[in-house]
């Protein structure tokens, strides 16, 4: 397996021709811009290797702990994690759900502190809704969607070292997919 400065140096060199394809794809640098930067976050701190004490997960600083229960649950290198189909939508969906969590508790004790009523889930969904129109309107349509390719290639890039180191190591091929 690959250490980590290899990741981060793969990372970081893909980032450049990223760029230049989505540009010339989109002809758009605000768009290639932000795949480029996605593949960066997506690879150096979002990377598959969360489910292990690894570079990434102490990347996080004092947010890492909320990668604690992703770690418990996956083996490390499984195909729910460093899966080339399934990894970066599984940790997308994960940290958004955290998040939705984290959400709910601080308007929750704001709710308590200020003597008011306690959300429920609708409203929680309510503001996901807004914050998505906001993005939608603010940062464009395809905003979300520009920034899941680019820590999905970031996360690509993370996995397809590893199959290859892998491979070179035992001459068998890991199916990650």
């Amino acid at each position: 397996m690959p250490s980590f400065k290899t990741h981060d140096a793969i990372t970081v060199l893909l980032a450049i021709p990223i760029f230049a394809a989505a540009w010339i794809i989109s002809r758009d640098l605000t768009i290639a811009a932000v795949i480029a930067v996605a593949s960066l976050f997506g690879g150096l701190v979002f990377g598959p290797d969360l489910d292990t004490y690894s570079k990434n997960y102490t990347r996080w600083g004092i947010f890492r702990v909320i990668w604690f229960p992703y770690r418990a649950v996956f083996k490390h290198r499984s195909r729910f994690t460093h899966g080339i189909l399934f990894g970066t939508l599984l940790r997308t969906i994960y940290l958004m759900g955290v998040l939705t969590v984290i959400a709910f508790l601080v308007a929750c004790v704001s709710a308590i502190y200020s003597h008011g009523n306690l959300p429920g889930i609708a409203s929680v969904a309510a503001e996901w809704q807004k914050l998505g129109e906001w993005t939608a309107r603010y940062l464009g349509r395809y905003f979300a969607w520009f920034v899941f390719l680019g820590l999905w290639l970031g996360g690509f890039s993370h996995s397809l070292t590893d199959i290859a180191g892998t491979y070179v190591k035992t001459g068998k091929v890991k199916a990650m997919l």
